[in-house]
């Protein structure tokens, strides 16, 4: 299993407990390099508009829970929109 699968696998169990920097690896991944780095919040561009949107805030070193949850549905739509085509 790959480093990115395991932090989904945590994200999975436990949306509370995620550090910022690995959910920041993980949108990375999926969604490439976010749009606006300068302030607390990270910003992910997706395929879509709307909603899931992927912006991440770091909370203390942490990703704040309803974004891991967020992140976790936009992965979700991502490949199944891919598996679609």
């Amino acid at each position: 299993m790959s480093k990115i699968d395991d932090i989904i696998d945590q994200m999975r169990r436990n949306p509370k407990g995620i550090r910022f920097v690995d959910a920041c690896r993980v949108c990375d991944h999926y969604f490439g390099e976010s749009r606006q780095n300068k302030s607390s919040h990270k910003v992910y561009k997706t395929p879509w508009q709307g909603d899931p949107r992927v912006n991440i805030q770091n909370a203390k070193g942490k990703a704040k829970a309803y974004q891991v949850k967020q992140i976790l549905k936009a992965i979700e739509r991502l490949e199944y929109e891919n598996h679609s085509k």
